[in-house]
């Protein structure tokens, strides 16, 4: 593996900041007993009118306990578009550093590439849907900060081959980010248990998935102790409210119950693959590692309007490369599936 020296991917203003202190910080040694007179809070409670809890102990905790890693590797962000927010902040110059996306992928790499004026190198996916490793690598300049890897990708459900993963994050000169939004749905391993092999990679999940949480908007990242240290830098004091944090505790500490809904997603997943392929129309149901299926049909902007006229919303991805005519639908509840493919078979 190349050496990484962290110190010259961190912005020069990042390394010298220094965060807010929030009164929460300061006076850390809460009991019941106490009155809080520091952050200018309103003492009628109502459950709410207190500041939450600035580094999220309580959530954090039970993550460790369940990923089996440190909280040192951990951060919370008010949904991992925040976490990817914070990484785009902490390593890449305005107007000067860039950063590598492989398309078909995650929208929003993109976006926050834009909001924070870097530059993306685009290196299309092969016809299998796996990254280009050696495009990849040869494409990467002095001031390609990060790669984004989003593995099961988004919107093509594969995951990545491992050999190839493992290549890029040893031979990448900058700070491999790889997107598990949907690897609770994945027969691969999670990155995490190689995190402390690589100090150059961060991983991040989420509870919107598997969990059954988007409302609540919580996202996680994993990371060297050093990495963490810098992005809780710029990371708002306050950036996960106290709903998010209780609400989100209380469905980590239900580890059995979500196993069992993830069970189910991926049977129902399997059912709906091979009725997919009995519908003429469908010309490839592609495999999928997450809890969705991307398939490519004759016309899928027409099949797209046909099922909304039905009541099913799916996603047309015809306009992605190397998604002419697909659809990617989202894998429901049993009733829903079976009306999904009763509506197909009629179409």
């Amino acid at each position: 593996m190349r050496e990484f020296n962290l110190n010259t991917i961190v912005r020069s203003n990042v390394k010298s900041l220094r965060p807010y202190s929030s009164a929460r910080d300061e006076f850390k040694e809460i009991t019941s007993d106490m009155i809080f007179l520091d952050a200018n809070e309103n003492p009628f409670d109502n459950n709410v009118n207190r500041y939450p809890d600035p580094k999220q102990n309580k959530v954090k905790a039970q993550l460790s306990k369940l990923k089996d890693v440190s909280v040192d590797n951990l951060l919370l962000g008010n949904g991992s578009d925040e976490v990817l927010d914070f990484i785009f902040r902490a390593f890449c110059e305005p107007n000067h550093d860039s950063v590598i996306t492989l398309p078909p992928t995650y929208g929003m790499y993109d976006v926050l590439a834009n909001i924070n004026a870097v530059d993306v190198i685009k290196i299309q996916l092969d016809s299998n849907f796996e990254p280009k490793v050696d495009e990849i690598l040869n494409a990467t300049t002095n001031t390609t900060k990060l790669l984004f890897l989003c593995s099961p990708n988004n919107p093509t459900a594969n995951s990545f081959n491992v050999n190839s993963i493992e290549r890029l994050i040893t031979s990448f000169t900058g700070i491999v980010v790889i997107d598990e939004a949907y690897i609770d749905f994945s027969y691969e391993e999670s990155w995490i248990r190689k995190l402390n092999k690589f100090p150059n990679l961060i991983i991040t999940q989420t509870l919107s998935k598997a969990y059954g949480m988007a409302g609540i908007r919580l996202g996680i990242c994993y990371a060297s102790k050093a990495i963490i240290a810098i992005l809780n830098k710029i990371k708002p004091p306050y950036n996960v409210n106290e709903l998010t944090q209780l609400k989100a505790l209380e469905r980590l500490m239900k580890p059995s119950e979500v196993s069992e809904e993830i069970q189910k997603i991926i049977e129902q997943r399997n059912w709906l693959m091979s009725e997919l392929k009995t519908i003429p129309f469908v010309e490839v149901a592609y495999l999928s590692d997450a809890n969705f299926i991307l398939a490519k049909v004759d016309d899928a902007t027409a099949r797209y309007s046909q099922l909304i006229e039905k009541g099913i919303v799916v996603r047309n991805r015809t306009t992605q490369v190397l998604c002419e005519n697909c659809l990617r639908f989202t894998v429901g509840s049993e009733q829903e599936n079976i009306k999904l493919i009763s509506i197909l078979k009629g179409l």
